[in-house]
């Protein structure tokens, strides 16, 4: 009776408009702020940071201090993410707070290690720290408050906060590793040679370290301030304590000791940038992504292939959408894996041709509507842009030829006889979290923030607290795999964090943002058009159901090339999907599995013109939490 019950609740609701479906968690709304992050506590300073008068770029600030204490995926030695809309200007900046590859990280200093990709974990995966002045830039520039007051929830919790059960035991699991890095040793693991050595959920876990470190930068600020110099000189003052003072001693000497190359110069010589963002429009909605450094033009240039679909008349994961999907995905992530790097270094990728609506029509042209194409490779975006294309020889040993007359590139050989079976480490090294932080005010400031980086089992550097980043692992050392993202000193790995704007008639539209690794603009993307087809609220959007796609080379994990390479045709799809839909994909030629919830964890907020309101998603996945007023 049980399932016959089920069966015809399942039935009554798939009938249901998409927009009338019920979630687990209720929207959010809010009328002069909303705050969204990954933990509940860190919601919670964001919360009391407009309530001290602050906007949303000081509540992003505070939450992004909170979540680094918290080890929501991330610590304070990682790297930042962030897309603002001024209110002033009317436009949407980007600030690119990640770090870079230290002196001496080159090729051959891996390669000579046996590495194919440098490592993902200990020291030598560090590229300088990039959230502590991506933080404080964010401040002097779009912030009112003092440096002080947005860290004062931090640094409370860094005294002491009762630890979640995530933490916790991320702590427990990783312990082998951290058991190696004496100072990781001393933080995480509160009860060492007992059977469980992390702390326990609700225990009061204290950083003595990071309050330290904390307080100094604070420190310099207040000096400053007496000595009468302005707020913005106060907020340099504390940047320069950690970049080039006695914070910065204390790290390079840590990262050193535990084999790291990171150096004095290295973190007196980097400093965030300000961008402008790259941008497409979808159907009226001007979408904004980071620059190629990030993964998030992929996201753009799906967008770009899918507007020459009827995608609302094929049906919300249908079969015929989720193939069309798929293959759009692997068209736009064969580019990135080939195309993306660090535009401030060169070579320079094609980015003008990767987003040009011609070069994805001609793309989409290339999807076939019977099956799954396991060979799709990288396009020849470059006489897009007016320009040959420099890198035919590195794709003839990839096993490309250029096809002429669809300016494609096809392989020689069949990538879809590599391993595509499910496998429980590749789908962890692809869904490798972070936290995501979404904030908005009644005065019209929008932030999305991705930051990372210094994830458990972190290694701490020094006596300082930080966890340093790993995101050195997302370089390549084979310039046959990326031309445009190969290792070397000052330069910054192309990285899957990939927050997102859009807005509509000039104004605010969405803000969203969402962890998981290679995943996070697959599941940004289906989040866009559940809202934009489909008519979803931001809550319903940010839980339905994905899909994701394995047929793309893993930026995060295992240092062998065959650890990352794609899986052609493997697709997660949610368990709820119809046994009609799973045949029909079977004979397109994929290769299933199922999870329960493929949709993120999504945060989001969209923005209610006609009534003057804020609505505010935030993920069902686990403990990403928000708070409106």
């Amino acid at each position: 009776m049980k399932h016959l019950f089920s069966a015809l609740f399942l039935s009554a609701a798939s009938i249901l408009p998409l927009s009338a479906q019920q979630t687990q968690k209720p929207v959010l709304h809010g009328r002069n702020w909303m705050a969204i992050t990954g933990k509940p506590l860190a919601a919670t300073a964001g919360a009391m940071i407009f309530q001290k008068g602050g906007n949303a770029v000081d509540a992003s600030c505070a939450m992004l201090a909170a979540t680094c204490t918290m080890w929501d995926t991330l610590s304070w030695g990682g790297e930042t993410q962030v897309l603002i809309y001024n209110p002033k200007t009317k436009k949407v900046i980007a600030i690119n707070a990640m770090g870079v590859a230290p002196t001496g990280a080159t090729v051959d200093f891996f390669k000579n290690k046996g590495y194919n990709f440098p490592p993902e974990y200990g020291a030598l995966a560090a590229t300088t720290p990039g959230t502590p002045g991506g933080l404080i830039y964010m401040l002097i520039n779009y912030g009112t408050l003092s440096l002080e007051q947005v860290l004062a929830p931090a640094m409370e919790m860094a005294a002491g906060y009762p630890i979640e059960a995530q933490a916790a035991n991320s702590m427990e699991r990783g312990k082998e590793l951290i058991r190696q890095w004496p100072y990781s040793k001393k933080v995480f693991l509160t009860h060492s040679g007992e059977k469980r050595e992390a702390p326990e959920a609700g225990e009061i876990f204290v950083q003595k370290d990071l309050l330290v470190t904390l307080t100094k930068m604070v420190e310099a600020e207040k000096t400053a301030l007496k000595q009468g110099k302005n707020r913005k000189q106060a907020l340099v003052a504390a940047y320069d304590r950690f970049y080039k003072g006695d914070i910065a001693k204390e790290f390079v000497r840590g990262c050193q000791e535990q084999g790291g190359l990171i150096t004095m110069e290295d973190l007196a010589k980097w400093k965030p940038l300000e961008e402008a963002p790259l941008t497409v429009n979808y159907k009226g909605v001007d979408v904004y992504k980071l620059q190629q450094w990030t993964q998030g033009p992929a996201m753009l240039q799906a967008l770009n292939i899918l507007e020459n679909f009827d995608l609302k008349g094929m049906g919300y994961n249908s079969s015929k959408y989720i193939h069309t999907l798929y293959q759009a995905m692997n068209l736009s992530f064969a580019d990135r894996d080939f195309y993306y790097g660090d535009p401030a270094t060169n070579p320079k990728g094609p980015i003008k041709g990767l987003l040009s609506k011609e070069y994805a029509k001609q793309r989409a042209q290339l999807i076939q509507f019977d099956k799954n194409n396991p060979d799709i490779g990288p396009g020849n975006p470059y006489p897009f842009e007016g320009k040959v294309n420099p890198y035919l020889d590195l794709l003839k040993k990839r096993g490309y030829e250029l096809d002429t007359t669809k300016r494609n590139f096809a392989p020689k050989h069949d990538l879809g006889k590599l391993n595509n079976s499910p496998d429980d480490l590749y789908q962890e090294r692809l869904w490798k979290g972070t936290t995501s932080i979404e904030a908005a005010d009644k005065e019209g400031w929008v932030v999305s923030v991705t930051p990372s980086g210094g994830w458990l089992p972190a290694c701490i550097a020094g006596e300082t607290g930080i966890g340093m980043s790993q995101r050195m692992q997302s370089f390549v050392l084979d310039s046959t795999l990326n031309p445009f993202n190969v290792v070397a000193p000052g330069k910054r790995p192309r990285v899957t964090l990939s927050p997102s704007l859009a807005l509509k008639d000039g104004k605010p539209f969405l803000a969203s943002a969402v962890q998981g690794g290679d995943t996070q603009d697959q599941n940004l993307l289906q989040f866009f058009l559940n809202v934009t087809e489909f008519g979803m609220n931001v809550q319903q959007a940010s839980e339905a159901a994905n899909i994701n796609t394995n047929q793309l080379w893993l930026s995060l994990g295992g240092t062998k090339t065959e650890d990352r390479k794609p899986k052609p045709g493997q697709i997660l799809l949610n368990n709820n999907s119809s046994t009609a839909v799973r045949e029909e994909l079977k004979k397109m030629g994929y290769t299933l599995s199922f999870s329960d919830r493929t949709s993120g964890p999504i945060n989001a907020i969209y923005f209610d013109w006609k009534h003057g309101s804020l609505w505010g998603g935030s993920s069902n996945h686990g403990e990403d939490y928000g708070i409106g007023w």
